[in-house]
């Protein structure tokens, strides 16, 4: 067990990449303004999640490939199809992480407003950070960044944790929201936000990637297994004590969240005045470290899907990289309510895992690449419903969006 502890580290680092400000924001929003009733969401999205990223993991390292290698080695003899699909998922992981990395910056900057309220106006402290964060790319520190996420998440998860207690939750409220599946009027949009901060599609490829780097002997196998597991399930726990902290301390007050010291809030009864800072603190650690591995993220894809090199330094690579940051960091600075942003980056999360969870399970499905570890029928049925689930339900919000649902 402690040699298995020991070897945690890219399961780690991606529950720590979704407990960033979108997983914060979307799990407050919801327990303060539906109570419990969202509970399973997060419940399926931390399921959902250990079954992908694990799917992830085996490409890795027993394939040996990052998650874009090995949907076009799927397409080597029909290039008629090979290119669109590239362009397809390069296309969807841009939008996706454009959108995202406006959240993460915006969230960074509602860490430094609460507890540093009247320091610099918006779109000044937007572009210092998407300064910080282009400089840490540029000069490849982000790993420091993510061991500080590491920390700030566990702090969070104690923080949280001891809120709950203290305040005391409705245990049976809580119990009957993780085990029965209810869309309130309105919620939709925030169960897809809680889907999308849980199961982020950029941490597929990066997870695949991470554990290709640190087994590659495929004898290690069930050590990514157990640090995939153990981890994202902890991420899991941790968007659910968010949830149910806010629940029972904000739902039923009236108070609509809008900033980071409406979120703090919720915190008060553990921690006092101490809340904001606690909590902004995190937002800018969480919101900085995911600035820079989204970007990141999407180079890696960009570069896995067309064949250039995978490394920060290539100018193809730092392209890609810097225009994601770019846009980002201009959606950032936009009239846009920070909150808005985040709900908004989730959402399209959320929308756009159905894609790229069918090119995963497709790939799982090779048995020249996965050999006896290729998806038997219980993970493609599992599999298949995770897809359907995330499907059906960003069909539904799209539908009732544009008025015929």
């Amino acid at each position: 067990m402690f040699k298995r502890l020991r070897a945690i580290g890219p399961g780690a680092l991606t529950a720590a990449a979704f407990i960033g400000p979108g997983t914060v924001t979307t799990a407050t929003i919801a327990g303060a303004t539906f109570g419990y009733a969202l509970v399973w969401a997060l419940v399926f999205a931390t399921i959902a999640a250990i079954i992908l990223q694990e799917t992830a993991v085996r490409l890795g390292v027993v394939a040996q490939r990052g998650l874009g290698e090995a949907v076009m080695e799927q397409f080597t003899g029909t290039p008629a199809l090979k290119w669109p699909v590239a362009a397809l998922i390069i296309s969807a992981l841009f939008i996706g992480n454009a959108a995202y990395e406006g959240g993460n910056i915006a969230g960074a900057v509602l860490g430094i407003d609460a507890a540093l309220p009247d320091l610099a106006s918006r779109p000044a402290l937007s572009g210092c950070i998407a300064l910080l964060a282009g400089t840490i790319l540029i000069f490849g520190g982000y790993r420091i960044i993510e061991k500080v996420l590491i920390v700030a998440v566990l702090l969070m998860t104690l923080s949280f944790a001891t809120a709950l207690i203290i305040i005391g939750p409705n245990w049976s409220a809580l119990i009957r929201g993780a085990a029965i599946p209810n869309i309130p009027i309105g919620a939709l949009p925030i169960i897809l936000g809680l889907i999308g901060t849980t199961i982020v599609p950029y941490n597929l490829f990066l997870h695949a990637a991470a554990a290709r780097k640190r087994w590659p002997d495929p004898s290690s196998l069930d050590e990514a297994r157990f640090d995939a597991r153990l981890s994202i399930g902890v991420g899991g726990i941790v968007s659910i004590l968010v949830l149910s902290t806010a629940a029972a301390s904000l739902f039923g007050s009236g108070i609509i969240v809008q900033n980071a010291a409406d979120m703090a809030r919720q915190l008060e009864p553990a921690f006092g005045a101490g809340a904001t800072f606690l909590l902004a603190t995190g937002l800018f650690a969480a919101g900085l470290s995911s600035a820079i591995t989204a970007p990141l993220a999407t180079g890696f894809a960009a570069a896995e899907l067309f064949g250039f090199k995978p490394d920060p330094t290539d100018w193809k690579f730092r392209s890609i990289a810097g225009t994601v940051l770019l846009i980002g960091t201009l959606v950032a600075i936009t009239g846009i309510k920070p909150i808005e942003i985040i709900i908004f980056a989730q959402i399209a999360n959320g929308a756009l895992l159905p894609i790229i969870a069918v090119f995963l399970l497709y790939a799982a499905n090779n048995k020249k690449l996965l050999g006896q570890h290729a998806n038997g029928w219980l993970a493609n049925s599992a599999g298949i419903i995770v897809v359907l689930i995330a499907a059906g339900l960003g069909i539904r919000g799209i539908m009732r969006a544009i008025g015929f649902a």
